[in-house]
């Protein structure tokens, strides 16, 4: 009485699988666009600062997370000693490193 024959028409079965991979297309696309924006830039930076911070040696004018300037000291498996001062040394944990500044020579 109140449905016109447009509508009852319409009302048919639905479109199967072609629904279905419209629906998904979207979400892959917004999905590949994160990936490649966001997830693998940080991957790369989190790659380069593992890479610097592995190639520290004795010498190298660095750059802690907190801003401190020091001179490498001494080299540990976890820690680096810096030299930020007269006679001021800092103990820090080697992934603190923000920054290396200058290279030094190779150490003999």
């Amino acid at each position: 009485m109140f449905v016109t024959q447009a509508y009852a028409q319409a009302a048919g079965g639905g479109g199967g699988m072609d629904a279905i991979l419209i629906q998904l297309v979207p979400l892959l696309l917004i999905f590949a666009i994160m990936y490649f924006l966001v997830m693998r830039p940080q991957q790369q930076r989190i790659k380069a600062h593992q890479m610097m911070v592995a190639n520290l040696k004795r010498g190298d004018q660095v750059v802690t997370s907190g801003g401190v300037l020091g001179k490498i000291v001494k080299v540990e498996d976890a820690e680096v000693t810096l030299d930020v001062g007269e006679g001021v040394k800092m103990r820090v944990v080697r992934h603190m490193i923000q920054e290396v500044r200058s290279k030094s020579e190779p150490a003999q």
